[in-house]
């Protein structure tokens, strides 16, 4: 697997081991959720750090003792679940020796994503232009990576199958599952996650489970 080379201009949190560390990383956290929140509902560009400050319940010049601007609440949001998502399908994967397992407890994991992180996923699609340069490609990198986990396990499930072929089955599955913040309604309701997780999974596995069409005759 390719390694992730580029950095985010935010820095990189180490665990905290203080009580004052832990309580700061919270704060962090706080101010990360309200972030997905607002930027989800109003947009990146129509909120400001005051704004996430007081629906994290933090005063707006305390925000600046966590981040240097809107940007970097941008780059650590999308960073952050990027390493996340990384960080758990290679935990998948190293804890499951049977491909067809991975490759369901694979979907099972992105399928939890999406539905308990629609926020982020909207986010994601509409302001990661507002990412800087050296973020986006931070971002991409760990995306980038988190598919070859994918393709890895997908390489056993389909022997012989192209590479460039499993990466758009991965990214297909991707969208499919992703969709959900726009496609899981009921009536204009939410659907509930409890009827929405088993179709998301059972369509999921049918699409990366189906045979490749055959080489056109030359």
């Amino acid at each position: 697997m390719a390694s992730s080379t580029a950095q985010p201009s935010s820095s990189v949190q180490p665990t905290p081991t203080t009580q004052r560390g832990k309580a700061k990383e919270n704060r962090r956290l706080a101010l990360l959720s309200a972030a997905a929140s607002l930027f989800a509902l109003n947009g990146f560009n129509r909120v400001s750090l005051e704004d996430l400050g007081a629906a994290a319940g933090v005063s707006g010049p305390a925000v600046y003792r966590h981040f240097p601007g809107k940007q970097a609440v941008l780059a650590d949001l999308l960073v952050t679940v990027s390493r996340e998502l990384l960080d758990g399908g290679r935990q998948v994967v190293d804890s499951t020796s049977d491909p067809l397992a991975a490759l369901r407890r694979l979907v099972e994991f992105q399928v939890d994503f999406a539905l308990g992180k629609p926020d982020v996923i909207r986010v994601q699609d509409r302001d990661f232009s507002n990412l800087s340069e050296q973020d986006q490609s931070a971002v991409r990198a760990l995306q980038r990576n988190y598919v070859e986990v994918w393709v890895e396990v997908l390489a056993k499930v389909h022997p012989g199958v192209d590479a460039a072929e499993l990466r758009m089955r991965a990214h297909a599955t991707f969208g499919l599952i992703n969709s959900t913040p726009h496609s899981v309604r009921s009536h204009g309701r939410r659907m509930a996650a409890g009827v929405a997780r088993p179709l998301l999974e059972r369509m999921a596995l049918a699409a990366l489970m189906v045979e490749s069409a055959p080489a056109p005759p030359t």
